[in-house]
Parts: C-alpha cells; sequence; structure tokens
C-alpha cells in the first residue's frame, strides 16, 4: 500500500501522463473536464435552448467515463487511504490563514469555515461559494475549458491559446491569494 500511499515522483508520473496524451492525440481525443458538463447537459437536452449545447454528444461519452472514474477514485482514496482529515501545510501557512479566521487550518481537509453546513446560515460564507463557483464554472467556459483540459491536453498539443490559459490561470491565482483572499476574509 505505500506504493500508492505516497506521492509518485515526476519521473514516474510525468511519463504516464505524456504517454496517456499521446495515446489520445493518436486517437485524436481531447482530455478535459470542464466539457463534461456541457455533454450532460447536451445529453438532457439543453442543445434545444442554447446553440452551445447543440453537438453530438455521443462522441464524448468517452470523456464521460473519466469523471466517473475521478469520482469514483475519489471516495476510495477520501474513505480508504487518507489516514487523518488534516493536510500536511506549512506552519506558516497555518498561521497565516488562522489570522484571517480559518481556525480549522491544518486541522480539517476542507475548512469548517467555508464547508460545514453552518455555511447555510452565514450569508458572507454562502455568497462566496456561490459567486466563486459562479466565476469558476463560467471562466472555465470562457477559457475553452479548465485547468486540467488547457494544462495537461492543451499544452501537451502544443495549443497557443491554451499557453496563455495556463499564464493566465497562474496570474488569477497569485492575485486571489495575495491580493483578493485577504481582502474578502
Amino acid at each position: 500500500m505505500d506504493l500508492i500511499n505516497e506521492p509518485w515522483p515526476w519521473y514516474v508520473s510525468g511519463p504516464m501522463i505524456a504517454f496517456i496524451m499521446f495515446l489520445l492525440i493518436m486517437v485524436d481525443k481531447r482530455f478535459g473536464m470542464s466539457s463534461n458538463l456541457r455533454t450532460m447537459c447536451s445529453m438532457v437536452g439543453a442543445g434545444k435552448s442554447a446553440t452551445f449545447f447543440d453537438f453530438d454528444w455521443k462522441s464524448q461519452r468517452w470523456n464521460l467515463v473519466v469523471v466517473v472514474g475521478a469520482v469514483i477514485g475519489g471516495f476510495i482514496a477520501s474513505n480508504f487511504m487518507t489516514p487523518n482529515e488534516a493536510v500536511a501545510i506549512n506552519a506558516d501557512t497555518i498561521t497565516n490563514l488562522r489570522a484571517l479566521g480559518f481556525n480549522s487550518a491544518g486541522e480539517a481537509y476542507l475548512p469548517t469555515e467555508l464547508f460545514s453546513n453552518a455555511v447555510f446560515s452565514d450569508f458572507k460564507a454562502l455568497a462566496i461559494l456561490i459567486i466563486g463557483g459562479f466565476l469558476v464554472g463560467f471562466g472555465a467556459r470562457y477559457a475553452g475549458g479548465c485547468t486540467s483540459g488547457h494544462a495537461i491536453s492543451g499544452l501537451s498539443n502544443l495549443q497557443l491559446p491554451s499557453l496563455i490559459a495556463v499564464v493566465g490561470f497562474f496570474i488569477g491565482g497569485l492575485l486571489m491569494v495575495h491580493v483578493l483572499f485577504p481582502l474578502i476574509f
């Protein structure tokens, strides 16, 4: 189990990802998680009211298997392979998060200040989750894909739009962590 539970070195996981990407290129498929949302909307008939969803969703069924696998894998990892609920993060980060009001930092996988049932009675936390979810969802579709699609699939295909999107993701992440996050909390 140690082989599975411990992080794999880059020289093992990197070539494995490259091999999968090579196989996808050879069969003319593109990997991306956010595109599955479009596929699922098309499956339930959203193409009748929006042309964005009017496409042959059956050609994307293979990618839905990736989502199912990610959900099952996440469930197995969370429930059977995780020794505790805490995430090993730097002590300075824990101190900084606690100064911002996240007292569960370093003790829980997700901050209870944002992800407990109490969030439904706290307007600020609920607003942050709803607005953040909308911005992430809208941003992923506006950018033509999410971080995994652009950073793994797009860059391996040498697509300039993916490089621009990944640079934008990093800039946005830096702005969020260093500018917006301290202002919000």
